[in-house]
């Protein structure tokens, strides 16, 4: 079989397509996201494959005299649809706590990469993977860097009989910077248990490790369970 110019063009958009989608996988991989390397190089270039199917028509449609034509956008239109699917599942939500956002947006915008690609449009790809792994990256930093109230889902139970009132349970949490709100009460174990549901928020990042180490060396407290928020 000769290998013609064409072929090698969709080769090359092949390749790189998996390589950017390689590259915005490696960042999720590299911070423990289920939907990483292998998932987003697969995304890439199975939106380059089905662009080619329709950039390439004369390959596989015969010559009509012009009375059939196939249209690129319709293709990258259902791509960008079903991938949405794909981009679901990886949300998770826990509680009131929602994570998976990011890795989702992730997935979307590498799903139009791999249409760049499948189009030959290989400057704005090259460009937006460099803004995809900034966005992914330093953008992490910054956000890091900036003040921002922080959201905590905070459990604790205690034995009934040596249980916190609740002026002693809100001064520990408030002298540890953290608002409460959406504070609940429930009794469980017969009664022998008293078990507190709240959402904290605060804009020291350290506070809920603070807390933690005090609710480890508190007797009272049976079992604790501090959640973030953020994705």
């Amino acid at each position: 079989m000769d290998v013609t110019t064409d072929d090698l063009e969709m080769l090359f958009r092949l390749v790189a397509a998996l390589a950017a989608g390689a590259l915005i996988g490696y960042e999720r991989t590299y911070h423990g996201r289920p939907a990483g390397f292998r998932t987003h190089a697969l995304v890439c270039a199975a939106s380059s494959l089905l662009m080619l199917v329709t950039v390439y028509e004369a390959h596989w449609v015969p010559d009509t005299n012009g009375t059939i034509r196939l249209d690129p956008t319709r293709m990258a239109q259902g791509i960008m649809t079903g991938i949405g699917f794909l981009g679901a599942g990886v949300i998770m939500k826990e509680g009131i706590a929602v994570r998976g956002l990011t890795t989702a947006a992730s997935i979307w915008i590498t799903a139009a990469i791999g249409i760049l690609a499948g189009i030959g449009f290989y400057f704005p790809l090259v460009v937006s993977v460099i803004l995809t792994l900034a966005t992914l990256s330093l953008f992490r930093w910054i956000e890091g860097k900036m003040p921002a109230q922080s959201y905590f889902v905070f459990q604790v139970r205690f034995a009934r009989a040596s249980a916190m009132t609740e002026a002693d349970l809100m001064k520990l949490i408030e002298n540890h910077g953290f608002s409460v709100a959406n504070l609940s009460y429930r009794l469980e174990g017969e009664g022998r248990v008293v078990r507190h549901n709240m959402v904290l928020h605060t804009t020291d990042k350290t506070s809920a490790s603070r807390l933690a180490d005090q609710l480890v060396a508190a007797e009272a407290v049976m079992e604790f369970r501090i959640t973030p928020t953020g994705d």
